[in-house]
């Protein structure tokens, strides 16, 4: 037979090009089908009725198309077993119920996925010479689709002499049920081209490929065909819509497809309650689900289950609680699929025994089910009962998967024991889990556990053991130990680590150069952060985030807008990391335009409400003297944690709004939100600038009281603080007897200043020893006993001070003030005359002078700490850097507008009475910030309380 037959109406064809011409029985069944998904392409204009135009860049298939695999079948009639089939033989029987029966075989090895012996009716089929009708047709394409044979189905359907809307819609069918997504939209736009009418079958299934390869565009105009077509109310249809709009994330039309449906059976109610479930929407599952009103639809045990894992996504907890009784009450605890879900949303909950409890209940729990437990166990810190499990699981033969695995890996972790971390790298070996990587990938996992633990050594010493034991670490282990010596600040290991990466060849990784960037900016090397950051040859948001962020804890604000501008300047996305490490860098040099601009992106990116963002925003304004735009900021968030509670506080706080502090730190409690230590250093310090001392007492003993937060070293410098600015000498030196923790700087510091406003020289000389013991070359504690000897007017001993300091080579950092005028930011150190309009300066410095001297204000003289003459004293004091930044801005600044002046160190004390008359003579807002806060202005009065 040169020309094998390959026909089924009887009209001998020769055999396609793609088929062996001899030497096999029914070729037709053994083809080389060369069908994927270029055969599937549309070429040329979609008709004019409708145009299916498709952008293969938004289409996303999930699943590849694969060439289907060629199959030669050489088939005996004599082989097949007849009896096999209770519909009996067909050869006792005439033309139209031979072809019924051949259907109803078909129709039999597609359900039970025989597909060898559909084969073989195929066979009988061609060698009778039957000539198929439709039916026939479509089930043949139907048993080879239901059977994964794709490329047979396609040939099938090629072979058909008129092809109907059913025909298509059975081949686009067996597509979509194998996954191809992308190919089932492509076979549509080939029968609408061939003017094929879609019915509503058709349109449900299409609706379904795009829901499979996430293609919105299309699902968008198949919706279009369907209200032109007028079959939206079909239910099927309407809940392909459902599950596509759910799947890309479109809620909302969802929802509008649901309203418009005129009859909503529980098909409609489960896909939408599966829509919201799958998008972590809790609070939507739980109202949709009280809105069904049938008991027997909305109580079905896979609605619940549904529900339930809406639950589960959302941590949903009271909800889920109140599900499982509904669950009780109806009998469903018996089913182990709702079992499953109940476990699952106990275990995303958190809430262990719970969880623990259902799942003793199931007779055949399944690997998702133990996994849940044995993670949820290990999360609460159940690790012994994690472990117990495990046992208990392997006993049961179950086995355990990646997941499971990697679970009882982070218990390990929590453990800090190495041994019992090898022992599950060594089970993973044992189930077959052993590519090259994964021994250093579980020991990776146990690395990640010590990554946040700035006191434990445990993970370098589990990298020593991994040398020793002859791993050789890949880049992700690399990764992990760079992170651990950035908790630790362990430069040196670091250092030595950074040498095996280059042994390595692996100094050029862009992610492995992230975390050297990473590890050497919180070391504080910032000349080794550049250079590697220079080396680098492919950067990207990551990298530029990591680099930025050390700039930013440095307080290198000029470089951080420096390099976020070579970042955008490159075409790299920042997003809401890099956006808050940059509002982090303008609020520690007050740049209020580029913090402002940064606002403006953050909005037109979609982040400003980003917890990270939102949080950098209010800092930015509130360093930056905006307390009030801050305020607002805050008042306009929808959620709030403890880091932007924190921001408002302490920003309250170095404002000098202390009532506003403390209030905000009473609604956050009522609004249920734990305060950490950070709260409570904002809290005493509100406390400390108001004078409030028995409040700043009792917060202080709250924290470990009510809290259990222990109190550090700078919550203590706090309450000495607040016990030092009311004079409490005896109880501050009591604290410092009978504190924990060794007095430190900061401790000493606060004691000295205290001891300066008071004129406690004794104590004050006390604190000086111990701060000249603890740091000898600060200029600030040298400066701070002077001013204490200067006070009390011990101008000999003023005098040995600032011998010391000269003998020592300390020089004293000079005062220096700016001010922003017309995005420029101007600069003035004491005493200085450089600036080009200093003459104005000086003119109106002059006037100003001549109408405080009026209302009232007096020179005090004391606070220049010189030995010379009082018109002397009085000329340095109108030179000082804060004075002439203020100069300069009324002469420039609109009156309409707040002054805001910026100063290195702590404002001059004759300067801050002289700022006072000045805000009341001129009516104007002044606001400086000094070294310890920010100082409002306003009618002669300032938000410190003059505390001098």
């Amino acid at each position: 037979m040169n020309g094998i037959l390959s026909t089924f109406h009887g009209v001998p064809r020769r055999c396609s090009t793609f088929l062996p011409s001899k030497n096999c029985i029914l070729y037709s069944l053994g083809f080389r089908s060369s069908f994927c998904t270029a055969a599937l392409r549309t070429t040329g204009k979609p008709n004019g009725e409708f145009g299916y135009r498709r952008n293969p860049e938004k289409v996303r298939p999930r699943h590849e198309s694969k060439e289907p695999h060629s199959c030669y079948l050489e088939v005996s009639v004599r082989g097949m077993k007849r009896s096999r089939s209770p519909r009996g033989s067909s050869e006792s029987l005439n033309g139209k119920n031979k072809l019924k029966w051949y259907s109803g075989m078909l129709r039999d090895c597609a359900a039970e996925m025989r597909l060898g012996e559909g084969k073989v009716i195929h066979g009988r089929i061609i060698r009778s010479g039957t000539e198929p009708d439709m039916h026939l047709w479509v089930s043949l394409i139907n048993f080879y689709a239901k059977c994964g044979e794709l490329g047979f189905s396609r040939h099938v359907f090629e072979q058909m002499p008129v092809k109907d809307v059913v025909s298509w819609t059975t081949l686009i069918s067996g597509f979509v049920a194998q996954g191809y997504g992308v190919e089932s939209v492509e076979l549509f736009c080939e029968m609408r081209r061939e003017d094929v009418r879609p019915n509503e079958f058709t349109l449900a299934t299409v609706l379904k490929g795009c829901s499979l390869s996430s293609d919105l565009e299309f699902g968008k105009q198949m919706h279009a065909e369907v209200v032109k077509i007028g079959v939206l109310s079909d239910v099927y249809i309407g809940s392909s819509l459902i599950d596509l709009y759910s799947k890309c994330g479109e809620m909302e039309y969802a929802d509008n497809v649901f309203c418009m449906m005129p009859e909503k059976n529980v098909v409609l109610w489960n896909t939408l309650l599966n829509g919201y479930a799958q998008a972590g929407h809790g609070e939507a599952v739980l109202r949709l689900f009280c809105k069904m009103e049938e008991p027997e639809m909305s109580f079905s045990n896979y609605t619940l289950s549904i529900v339930l894992k809406g639950f589960a996504s959302s941590g949903a907890f009271r909800a889920g609680q109140a599900v499982h009784s509904i669950v009780i009450k109806v009998g469903g605890e018996h089913d182990d699929f709702v079992r499953c879900s109940l476990v699952n949303m106990y275990s995303k909950c958190g809430v262990a025994y719970d969880a623990l409890k259902v799942f003793k209940t199931m007779k055949n729990p399944d690997i998702v089910a133990w996994s849940s437990v044995i993670s949820v166990l290990d999360q609460q810190g159940l690790t012994e009962e994690a472990a117990k499990l495990f046992r208990v699981m392997r006993h049961s033969g179950m086995r355990p998967n990646q997941f499971t695995l990697s679970s009882l890996v982070s218990s390990a972790t929590d453990l800090g024991n190495l041994r019992y971390g090898q022992s599950i790298h060594a089970c993973a070996h044992k189930f077959g889990f052993e590519s090259d990587d994964l021994g250093c990938n579980f020991l990776n996992a146990l690395l990640s556990g010590f990554h946040d633990d700035e006191t434990s050594d445990q993970g370098t010493r589990v990298f020593k053991q991994m040398l020793t034991d002859g791993f050789r670490p890949n880049m992700y282990t690399f990764i992990s130990i760079l992170r651990c010596c950035s908790s630790l600040l362990n430069i040196e290991y670091g250092k030595q680590v950074h040498s095996y990466i280059i042994k390595d060849n692996l100094v050029h990784n862009g992610y492995v150069g992230t975390a050297l960037i990473d590890m050497y900016a919180k070391c504080g090397c910032v000349e080794d952060v550049e250079a590697i950051f220079s080396r680098l040859k492919e950067k990207d948001v990551f990298t530029w985030t990591v680099i930025i962020s050390g700039y930013s804890q440095s307080n290198q604000g000029e470089k951080v807008v420096h390099c976020f501008n070579q970042m955008r300047r490159e075409g790299v996305i920042p997003n809401e990391f890099t956006l808050a490490s940059c509002l982090r860098g303008c609020s520690g040099i007050s740049i209020l335009e580029n913090g402002r601009q940064l606002h403006s992106l953050a909005i037109k990116a979609g982040q400003s409400n980003d917890m990270y963002v939102s949080s950098a925003l209010v800092d930015m304004y509130a360093k930056c003297g905006y307390i009030d735009d801050a305020e607002i900021l805050f008042n306009g968030m929808q959620s709030r944690d403890t880091v932007l509670w924190n921001t408002i506080i302490c920003g309250y706080s170095q404002h000098g709004e202390g009532d506003k502090a403390l209030q905000a730190f009473r609604q956050m409690i009522n609004d249920g939100v734990l305060p950490d230590e950070v709260t409570f250093v904002g809290i005493l310090s509100a406390c400390s600038h108001m004078g409030l001392v028995e409040e700043g007492r009792n917060h202080f003993y709250s924290m470990s009281e009510s809290y259990g937060i222990t109190p550090s070293i700078e919550h203590y410098a706090c309450l000495v603080d607040i016990l030092g600015r009311a004079g409490n000498f005896d109880e501050v030196e009591s604290l410092i007897e009978h504190m924990e923790l060794t007095p430190n700087a900061l401790i000493w510091e606060n004691v000295l200043g205290a001891c300066r406003v008071h004129g406690n020289v004794e104590l004050g000389e006390r604190a000086a020893e111990e701060l000249f013991q603890i740091n000898p070359e600060a200029d600030s504690n040298y400066i701070l006993l002077s001013n204490l000897y200067a006070s009390r007017g011990r101008w000999n001993d003023v005098s040995k001070v600032r011998a010391s300091m000269s003998s020592k080579g300390i020089k004293k950092e000079p005062g220096c003030s700016w001010v922003e005028v017309d995005a420029q930011v101007h600069v003035f150190l004491s005493q200085d005359a450089s600036h080009p309009r200093i003459l104005d300066i000086q003119r109106k410095l002059e006037e100003l002078g001549q109408r405080v001297t009026e209302a009232g204000y007096t020179p005090n003289t004391k606070y220049v700490l010189h030995n010379v003459t009082e018109k002397e004293k009085i000329d340095n004091l109108v030179n000082h850097s804060e004075r002439l930044a203020l100069g300069f801005a009324l002469i420039n600044k609109d009156n309409s507008k707040k002054i805001r002046i910026f100063k290195n160190l702590r404002i001059c004390g004759d300067c801050h009475e002289f700022i006072k008359f000045v805000s009341s003579t001129v009516n104007q807002e002044i606001v400086v910030r000094d070294a310890n806060r920010f100082h409002h202005f306003r009618h002669g009065l300032c938000s410190c309380k003059d505390y001098w």
